[in-house]
């Protein structure tokens, strides 16, 4: 089911498609137990202006929206090369400045964000803040003309990777309890800021880290828009997070049914197919189903956010996150499933989508907490937490 797309979006979604395709999963799968990541399909899609899809027109991007850079994410993982930076860098922080930032931070961030050459990572999560953000302990404090960033933070995709990371920490004043978010762009090589890897049971090119930030000290400028910009422009990216990692779940999903289906539709066993058994079949059918239901919530969500109706975007972002990675798990697993011994085997290629499927129903935000959300505001009852 490809929806209601328009010819150009159509055409990205060919395209897309034919790129991730001529790389495939054998390749993604290769980068990631090399420890290497995945430098020649970035640059490609850089280089074809899918990365910066979403970016505007004036900073060197496509112009498009969510919905655009969803189709990207989608498509790759389709393939069998779900890349997480796409979530990271134009999702959250390309989608961050443009709306926030100041005019010299859009000119010096997002062309290189949009043709590939600059990825930024993201750093919210702390030890002892995940869900609960509102308890972030990483302070900034002024010197002079600078800030000084202090705290500790976990879960930080690609870090190695990126030339800077978008760090949320709180004004000093908000140390008496009160929300005050701010972000900033630091450089990876700021003295100061350090990282440790955490070694993570998930087949990725993308890796895991501790950042350690000890009075790393950044120029004024580096405040994205100002002291007030913090808690909207934080917001700005949450939701085409969730979005475009829905996107990236809906595309493994399909992967791992195509791969499934193939198999199963040809394997024989006792002079016929295995797909000819509904205890084969049905279990693949039933997944295919919560596949595309996701994925029209998807398009609910970025066609919203688009849209520029922030707060119906907020839940059909969630909503979408939770549908997206429930289907993504149950297909990956079904899949398994139907291959049998094959379906643990890296050659077959879907027993290595396992820890990422599983992680989605963690990360952004885990789907206890999205059914809070559903719980407190669609469903009007009282807030459990």
């Amino acid at each position: 089911m490809d929806f209601d797309l328009t010819p150009e979006q159509a055409q990205l979604r060919d395209a897309v498609r034919a790129l991730g395709r001529s790389y495939g999963h054998g390749y993604y799968v290769a980068r990631a137990k090399a420890g290497e990541p995945t430098t020649e399909l970035w640059a490609d899609a850089g280089r074809l202006g899918y990365l910066g899809v979403s970016v505007p027109e004036e900073y060197g991007g496509g112009g498009g929206g969510i919905t655009e850079l969803s189709i990207v994410c989608e498509e790759l993982a389709a393939a069998g090369c779900p890349l997480l930076l796409l979530v990271v860098s134009p999702a959250i922080v390309a989608t961050i400045v443009a709306r926030h930032g100041t005019d010299g931070q859009r000119k010096r961030f997002l062309p290189g964000i949009a043709d590939g050459s600059l990825k930024v990572a993201f750093a919210i999560t702390e030890p002892d803040a995940g869900s609960n953000f509102h308890k972030l302990g990483t302070v900034a404090r002024r010197d002079g003309d600078d800030w000084l960033l202090s705290g500790r933070k976990c879960f930080i995709s690609g870090v190695d990777e990126a030339s800077y990371v978008l760090v949320v920490a709180r004004t000093a004043d908000a140390a008496t309890g009160r929300l005050r978010p701010a972000l900033f762009l630091v450089p990876t090589d700021a003295a100061g800021l350090t990282r440790s890897k955490l070694e993570m049971e998930i087949v990725s090119p993308e890796n895991q880290w501790l950042l350690y930030l000890d009075d790393v000290r950044v120029p004024g400028d580096a405040l994205v828009g100002d002291e007030d910009t913090g808690l909207p422009a934080l917001f700005t990216g949450l939701n085409p997070e969730r979005i475009t990692v829905a996107a990236m779940s809906a595309g493994t999903a399909r992967y791992a049914l195509e791969r499934a289906s193939a198999y199963t539709a040809t394997r024989q066993v006792w002079g016929r197919p295995v797909g000819a058994h509904q205890g084969v079949s049905h279990p693949l059918a039933h997944a295919a189903v919560q596949v595309e239901l996701a994925r029209l919530m998807i398009a609910k969500a970025a066609g919203l956010y688009d849209a520029g109706r922030d707060v119906e975007a907020g839940v059909a972002a969630n909503l979408a996150k939770y549908a997206s990675a429930e289907a993504a798990a149950l297909a990956v697993d079904t899949a398994v499933q139907a291959l049998g011994g094959n379906g643990m085997t890296t050659e077959y290629g879907v027993a290595t989508l396992l820890g990422a499927v599983r992680a989605t129903r963690i990360a952004p935000v885990s789907r206890e907490m999205i059914l809070n959300f559903v719980a407190q505001h669609v469903l009007a009852q009282p807030k459990s937490y």
